[in-house]
């Protein structure tokens, strides 16, 4: 497989596992991931949240580690990546008010390069109007923005491990699908030009 320059959204309060798990497996492939966040530069860090199912009627959040950003978000051109990977948790609901943050997904989907997001992540899709007509999976509770958009939710498997592929796109519910999202993803990279 040729390596990858892979480009991660992500901002505070982002999903720990989602954000640290994804790019630790794309680095054993290889892959470069540029880690970025709209008002940080290279050497900051974001906040991240651990959110965890605890029986309750919704997910709990507990703390989570510091997470590196590796790239300046305002200087990055998203033709020099290969793919995008867009973590959830908290940071999307408000990632998804930047216009620029906007503009780099759209570049994704229009030169229909691999795009991976996660739980929370396609609340940034929906935003950007790329789901009009597309199937996504996603946490449950983010379904009515997946179809309001113009998309077609893809329901999860009831232990949350489940991952859905259409085109260029692969999403997941949660962080327990992440042996599943992440296989989708690396397949779709490796048939990537």
């Amino acid at each position: 497989m040729a390596s990858k320059r892979i480009l991660m959204l992500v901002g505070d309060y982002v999903e720990d596992y989602e954000a640290m798990v994804p790019k630790q497996i794309l680095m054993t492939f290889g892959h470069e991931v540029v880690a970025v966040c709209p008002e940080k530069r290279a050497g900051d860090t974001v906040a991240t949240a651990i959110h965890d199912f605890d029986g309750d009627q919704t997910y709990s959040e507990k703390p989570g580690h510091r997470f590196a950003i590796t790239g300046d978000f305002e200087s990055i051109d998203p033709a020099d990546f290969d793919a995008l990977v867009i973590p959830g948790g908290r940071a999307p609901e408000y990632l998804r008010l930047n216009p620029q943050v906007l503009d780099v997904v759209r570049h994704f989907f229009t030169t229909n390069k691999p795009v991976a997001a996660v739980c929370h992540g396609p609340q940034i899709l929906a935003a950007a109007g790329v789901l009009q007509g597309r199937q996504c999976s996603c946490y449950p509770a983010v379904s009515p923005e997946v179809t309001l958009s113009g998309g077609a939710y893809v329901s999860p498997a009831d232990t949350m491990d489940s991952a859905h592929v259409e085109g260029n796109l692969v999403t997941a519910p949660a962080w327990p699908a992440h042996p599943a999202w992440m296989r989708k993803f690396i397949d779709l990279l490796d048939r990537s030009a």
